[in-house]
This record gives structure tokens, C-alpha cells and sequence, in this order.
């Protein structure tokens, strides 16, 4: 069945019809597949206005784009000072046997914080962010306890973590996993775009690990297959269970306009990117002329306030509402 995207036109007091609104970076197209993926959201970055949601509350396993908090707690301890980018972090025998996607990390080797991040971020290295984990806060344990302190202070009201990395418990109950929704998702999304250099690594399309300490550094390439070929797109991360699906948290700037998108459990990888693709394309004409740009902050805020404020804000408002966009009820549950 073809989906169409129908854009709800919001009037604005005193505007004419005739007034300019943004222009599409490609020419508009119909979908030709269904939603596939459990839930979806697209938000501005600068207001955290949402855009369109489809199912954004749907509660599910976040595989791999955990390590978008993992990063953020880390990026904590960084401006703390507990640790450096170069602080080393000697491996231990317990990183080295995580699993999944990894950089096959060796008890004998030591690596800077940063070195691990590069590996955690691009390539997606269980053991990276088993490392820095344990090397942050002096086991793994007490790290997830403040990944979940963060999620709170976030707002992330759905979300419980309960690794540093995404992967499914041993008896693979997903409820005894790392557990997330959409709209959360986009809430730590626009916290690490705001308010933190996340960008700086997750926009990496390759880069070798190990450069100076093994005699054989790993290719990595960057699993978010949208960067470098989708206009603007820089971040975040992807992420993959059997029990989660595929899952992506994506970001795009163009014209000093900023968007998220977050979708989770599609049943495969070519659909989430071409499904997130199209949510970018249509959230972009979707914003006003005049969108506020992304303000970057030195400090992290402990609360970030993400919808529309009653009181004054430090951002002006913008000058016309965002502009949502919906799919039509396809008959599917």
C-alpha cells in the first residue's frame, strides 16, 4: 500500500499565502513501502518541537545506540575532570570477552579514553564501552547506575539501562534488557547534539584503531551508512538486536537548521535508512522559514526543558510554528 505524506499546513496570524517556505533539498516523492519500523519520531533540535511521531512511545531495546548514553556519562567525568582523553585504560580480561561487534580488545594492551571512544562510536565496539565503562566509574555496575541517574535527569521517562553497550541478557528476556522508546531516544539525542562534541565522532565515516600499538590497526567504518551520503547527516548511532531490530538515531544539519529522527525495530537495514531518509527529507520542508538555530553550550544541564516553555527560555522562540506531517493509518496495529 503507498503511504503518502500529507503535511498539516499551520496559519500563522497575519502571514500571507504567498509567503516563501523552504524548499525541498530533493523533489518530493511518494513512499513505496510501508512503515516497517515499531515507532518513529522526528524533532527539531533547537526547540525540541516534534514534527511527526508515529508510535514514538512504543517501548523496546535501544541495542547499540545505548552507547549514545554511555557517551554522555562519559562526556560527564570528561568536564568533571575524573577523567581525560588521554587517560590509558589497560584492558582487562573481562572487556575482552563482551562479544558482538568489537575491536577483539586484548588483556596486554592499553588504550587512551579517546582511542576506545573513536571505537565504541564508529565501529561500535561492545568491548570499547565495556572498557570505558568500567575504567569511568570502577566497575560497570556503578556506571549504568548513572546512565539511569542521567536518563531521569533527561527526562527520559520510559528508559532503563542496564549494560554500557545494548546487548541482550544471556537469557535474551527483553525485559531484562536495556529498554527505550523513540521520543526518549530523541530527547538524549538533542541533549548530545546541544550540549556535548558527540558530533565530532559519530560523523567519522572510517578511521583505524590500534594505529601506534598494533602492528595491524581494524579498519573501522562508521555503521551509520547515512553519513557522507545523505545531506547533512552527522550522527548519532545505529544499533541491532535479533530482539530489537534495527534501530537508528539520526541527526542532520543543513542551512544552520537542525532535525533528529529516531526509529526503532525495523526488520531491516536498507528499509530503516531509506524510512529514515524520507522522515529527514520531509522533516527539513516541514520546518519554517525562519527555524531557530542550534545554540551550543559549554556545560550540560542537568534538565534540559525539550517542548515549548511556559516561562521564558535562553533560545527566542521561533518566528512560526514547526509545520507537523502524518501518515495516513495504514490498517495495521
Amino acid at each position: 500500500m503507498i503511504v503518502r505524506f500529507l503535511f498539516a499546513l499551520a496559519v500563522v496570524a497575519g502571514a500571507s499565502a504567498a509567503d516563501p517556505r523552504p524548499r525541498p533539498t530533493r523533489p518530493a516523492a511518494e513512499s513505496t513501502a510501508p512503515a516497517t519500523y515499531k515507532g518513529a519520531i522526528v524533532m527539531e533540535a533547537a526547540s525540541g518541537a516534534v514534527i511527526f511521531e508515529d508510535r514514538a512511545d512504543t517501548l523496546g531495546p535501544p541495542a547499540s545506540m545505548t552507547k549514545l548514553m554511555t557517551f554522555a556519562v562519559l562526556h560527564d567525568h570528561l568536564l568533571a575532570g575524573k577523567i581525560a582523553l588521554t587517560t590509558p585504560v589497560r584492558i582487562t580480561p573481562e572487556d575482552s570477552k563482551i562479544g558482538g561487534t568489537q575491536v577483539y580488545l586484548d588483556p596486554r594492551e592499553t588504550f587512551p579514553v579517546e582511542e576506545l571512544i573513536h571505537a565504541m562510536m564508529i565501529q561500535s565496539a561492545n568491548d570499547a564501552a565495556h572498557a570505558l565503562a568500567r575504567a569511568a566509574a570502577g566497575s560497570v555496575p556503578a556506571f549504568v547506575e548513572l546512565m539511569n541517574a542521567k536518563a531521569r535527569a533527561l527526562g527520559m521517562e520510559q528508559t532503563t539501562f542496564r549494560t554500557p553497550h545494548g546487548l541482550p541478557p544471556a537469557n535474551r528476556r527483553l525485559a531484562e534488557g536495556d529498554l527505550t522508546t523513540p521520543r526518549d531516544f530523541a530527547l538524549l539525542s538533542r541533549y548530545l547534539v546541544e550540549r556535548t562534541d558527540a558530533l565530532k565522532y559519530t560523523s567519522i565515516r572510517s578511521r583505524k584503531f590500534g594505529e601506534g600499538v598494533r602492528a595491524q590497526p581494524i579498519d573501522m567504518v562508521n555503521h551509520n551508512k547515512l553519513v557522507g551520503k545523505l545531506a547533512g547527516v552527522d550522527g548519532l548511532k545505529t544499533g541491532f538486536t535479533n530482539g530489537a531490530g534495527f534501530c537508528l538515531a539520526a541527526t542532520a544539519q543543513r542551512n544552520g537548521r537542525r532535525i533528529i529522527v529516531v526509529t526503532m525495530g525495523s526488520a531491516q537495514s536498507k528499509e530503516r535508512d531509506l524510512q529514515i531518509t524520507e522522515l529527514i527529507e520531509r522533516g527539513f520542508r516541514a520546518l519554517p522559514a525562519a527555524a531557530p538555530t542550534l545554540p551550543i553550550a559549554q556545560e550540560p544541564r542537568r534538565a534540559p526543558v525539550l517542548t515549548a516553555p511556559a516561562a521564558a527560555a535562553p533560545a527566542p522562540a521561533p518566528a512560526e510554528p514547526v509545520i507537523k506531517f502524518a501518515l495516513p493509518k495504514s490498517g495495521k496495529p
